[in-house]
């Protein structure tokens, strides 16, 4: 059973690798291997299997992580565990992109040291809404040149995400961490929570201060006179305490509000799953009394 490269493969990968490479991308689907050059040019070369295709992209994974790792046996389970949780060194970071594998491009996204540049080849090598969301928390990317690029695809995708609530929520909240979006980028995301409130939860996360359409208080009360999901819940009533907290009170409805906090409604969501008018159903004693004090400072 043959347990190398085509001698073709093997050779073009080599004058390959002979060149100032960022990062490699393999294309499982057309059997390709991408390259992303130092000058921001790509190269691409097509593989030639003598044996099945998940036998010889190993092969193929074993003989770049030889290369840059010096360790042909590719990418461990223990390594990713590592990276994923900080512990790999920053140096070392590079070289995970050169390896044609994802789990070292997440690996690379999750890292503290995670550089500009870096995110960059990261991007280019799997770019996604998590690693888009992931590479925006470190400052080294929200005010570099990878910062823009990020923050417009993630608006731009942000109608994907459709139903998917707690995937709206953490995206919008790291566009406004971000402080890069537009004014008018802003706007155009609070106007979405006419539709789907969900949106509003981040804003009032963020900046509870500076919402570009309603008081702090009555986005509260047009979340929870109908909020979609359990975790809409939650956020939002983490968020009631936090602020009211935080602003200090002398009013009987500010004071009680400042202890508002998402464990109240965990009784009724540990015992139901249910989402919708039947979950605002099974949390009206828990939710009226909030919206009574929010009703009472609007």
């Amino acid at each position: 059973m043959n347990e190398e490269l085509s001698q073709e493969d093997q050779f073009r990968l080599n004058v390959l690798l002979a060149q100032d490479v960022k990062a490699i991308r393999l294309d499982e689907s057309s059997l390709a291997l991408h390259a992303l050059l130092g000058g921001g040019e790509e190269a691409s070369m097509p593989l030639h299997p003598d044996c099945r295709a998940d036998k010889y992209l190993r092969l193929v994974r074993e003989a770049l992580s030889g290369h840059a790792l010096g360790s042909p046996g590719g990418y461990p389970v223990y390594l990713s565990r590592w990276t994923r949780h900080g512990q790999m060194e920053s140096g070392n970071l590079g070289q995970l992109l050169m390896i044609g594998e994802p789990e070292a491009v997440v690996a690379v996204v999750h890292s503290p040291a995670l550089t500009d540049e870096l995110a960059g080849y990261a991007w280019w090598a799997m770019p996604t809404i998590e690693h888009a969301r992931l590479m925006l928390l470190r400052d080294s990317v929200t005010k570099g040149r990878m910062g823009p690029v990020l923050v417009n695809f993630l608006v731009e995708h942000l109608p994907f995400l459709q139903e998917d609530h707690l995937a709206i929520m953490d995206t919008v909240s790291v566009l406004l961490h971000s402080g890069i979006l537009a004014p008018a980028q802003r706007e155009a995301i609070w106007r979405r929570g006419k539709r789907q409130n969900s949106y509003y939860v981040a804003f009032l996360e963020q900046c509870p201060d500076d919402l570009p359409g309603n008081s702090f208080v009555e986005a509260c009360i047009e979340i929870l006179s109908r909020p979609d999901t359990q975790e809409v819940v939650s956020r939002t009533l983490d968020a009631i305490g936090r602020h009211f907290s935080a602003r200090g009170s002398d009013d009987d409805a500010g004071q009680r509000l400042a202890r508002v906090k998402a464990g109240l409604a965990d009784p009724v969501f540990a015992r139901s799953t249910a989402i919708g008018s039947l979950m605002r159903r099974k949390l009206e004693p828990i939710l009226a009394p909030i919206l009574a004090d929010l009703r009472a400072l609007a």
